[in-house]
């Protein structure tokens, strides 16, 4: 029995502002039925006495100090963008009144 309806895939699509279609839909279903149930497998593990962390090892920070530099002009950084506006990027809006 799957775990994830076509729809379900379908409505995730619409979320992610995704175009998909039907051969996807049902391939997508597939795929993350594979992926919810391996999860499944893995709630089941036994962890008790397991420390939770984030990381396998240790980790080392290896950034340099942050060192202040003159930056781009507005006008050459500007000069790379398709439109501007008042001094910013233009861009299409993506999102709907809804949204």
């Amino acid at each position: 029995m799957s775990t994830i309806s076509r729809e379900e895939v379908a409505h995730l699509a619409r979320l992610a502002r995704l175009e998909v279609t039907d051969d996807e839909l049902d391939a997508f279903a597939g795929q993350l039925d594979v992926i919810l149930e391996s999860m499944k497998t893995l709630a089941e593990v036994d962890t008790d006495g397991v420390q939770p962390t984030s990381q396998a090892v240790p980790l080392v920070n290896v950034f340099r100090e942050d060192q202040p530099q003159p930056s781009l002009p507005r006008d050459a950084a500007l000069a790379g963008g398709p439109d501007t506006f008042e001094d910013r990027f233009r861009v299409p809006r993506i999102l709907d009144e809804e949204a």
